[in-house]
C-alpha cells in the first residue's frame, strides 16, 4: 500500500504539469490582459508593469519562467490584490471555502441518509413519496437556480436569513449557502441510501431478527441502517472533494469571500497568477482526495489489491 501511495503521488506531478500547461496557454489565448481597463495607461507604464509581473517576454519565456517558479512553490504575486503573494490569498480564501464545503457536506449527509431511510421504511407510502419528491427535486434543480429561489423566499420574503456574506456560527449567513450547495449531493445520497436500505430490509438476517422478537427500532438501527450505509460511504469522499472545490456559483450568488469567488473575479480581470495558482491548487486537492479515498477503500476491504 505504501508503494501504491508513493506511485500515485509521483503520478500527480505529470498531471499537475498537464493542467498547468493547458490552463496557461488557454488563458493567454483569450484577448485582453491584466492591465487592460477603461482607463488607458501609457506604453512606458505598461512596459514597467509587464516587467514587474514577468509578462514582458515571449509566451514561451513566460511559460518557462512560470514552470520554473512553480517547481520551487513560488506562485508569484497578484496583479489585482496590492501585490499580495498568491499563496497568501489562497490560504486566506480557502479557509472560507472549506468552511462552506464542510457545512454543505454535513447537510447533504443528514438530508440524504434521513430521506433514504425514511423512504425505504415507508415504501410506496406517503413517507416514500415525500422523500422521493424531495430527492428528485433536489437533483433536478441546479445550484444557480436553487440559490436565487432560496434568497427570494427565505431572505427577501420571509426575512429569516441574511443574503450576503459568510460568518462562521452565524446561522443566518450559513444556512442558505449550505443548503444551496448541499442539496444536489444530498439528493444523490438519498437515492443510494434508499436503494441500499430496501435491499438490506429484504435480507434473511433481518427477517430472522424480527422473528426472534427483536424490537423494530433495534432491527432498523443496529442491523439495517449500519449495513445499508456501506454503499453511501463509498461516495462520500468524492462528494466532499467536490463540495470544497466546486462552490464557485454559490460563493458568487451569496457574495462569500471564498476561493471560488476570488477565482471568478481573477478570470474577469485577467489576474494570470491567481488563475494559475487556484487551478493548480484545486487540481492538487482533488488528486489528493482521490488518493485518500482509494487508500481508505483498500484498508476497509482486504480483497482490494493496490
Amino acid at each position: 500500500m505504501i508503494a501504491y501511495a508513493i506511485r500515485r503521488v509521483v503520478l500527480m506531478v505529470p498531471l499537475l504539469f498537464a493542467v498547468a500547461t493547458l490552463t496557461f496557454f488557454l488563458m493567454h489565448s483569450v484577448e485582453g490582459g491584466p492591465f487592460d481597463s477603461d482607463r488607458p495607461i501609457s506604453d512606458a507604464t505598461r512596459a514597467r508593469l509587464n516587467e514587474r509581473y514577468n509578462l514582458d517576454g515571449s509566451l514561451l519565456t513566460q511559460y518557462t519562467n512560470f514552470i520554473a517558479n512553480t517547481a520551487q512553490l513560488d506562485l508569484g504575486i497578484s496583479t489585482s490584490s496590492n501585490e499580495r503573494a498568491i499563496t497568501d490569498i489562497i490560504s486566506e480564501k480557502f479557509s472560507v471555502s472549506i468552511q462552506l464545503g464542510i457545512c454543505a457536506f454535513i447537510f447533504a449527509v443528514l438530508l440524504g441518509v434521513t430521506l433514504g431511510v425514511v423512504s425505504a421504511m415507508n415504501q410506496n407510502g406517503i413517507g416514500d413519496y415525500v422523500g422521493v419528491f424531495i430527492a428528485t427535486g433536489g437533483a433536478a434543480l441546479p445550484s444557480f437556480i436553487l440559490a436565487p429561489f432560496l434568497i427570494i423566499l427565505f431572505a427577501l420574503k420571509l426575512d429569516w436569513f441574511d443574503v450576503l456574506g459568510w460568518e462562521l456560527w452565524n446561522y443566518k449567513k450559513m444556512v442558505l449557502p449550505s443548503v444551496a450547495l448541499g442539496m444536489l449531493p444530498g439528493a444523490f445520497i438519498a437515492r443510494i441510501a434508499r436503494a441500499s436500505m430496501l435491499d438490506v430490509l429484504r435480507q434473511d438476517y433481518i427477517r430472522t431478527a424480527r422473528a426472534k422478537g427483536v424490537k423494530e427500532f433495534s432491527v432498523i438501527t443496529r442491523h439495517a441502517v449500519k449495513n445499508a450505509m456501506i454503499p453511501v460511504l463509498t461516495v462520500l469522499g468524492p462528494i466532499f472533494a467536490g463540495l470544497i472545490t466546486g462552490s464557485f456559483i454559490i460563493e458568487n450568488a451569496f457574495a462569500i469571500p471564498g476561493l471560488g469567488n476570488a477565482f471568478v473575479s481573477s478570470v474577469l480581470i485577467r489576474d494570470y497568477g491567481l488563475i494559475m495558482g487556484v487551478t493548480l491548487f484545486y487540481a492538487g486537492i482533488i488528486a489528493a482526495m482521490n488518493l485518500v479515498v482509494d487508500l481508505a477503500y483498500a484498508m476497509a476491504d482486504p480483497r482490494i489489491r493496490l
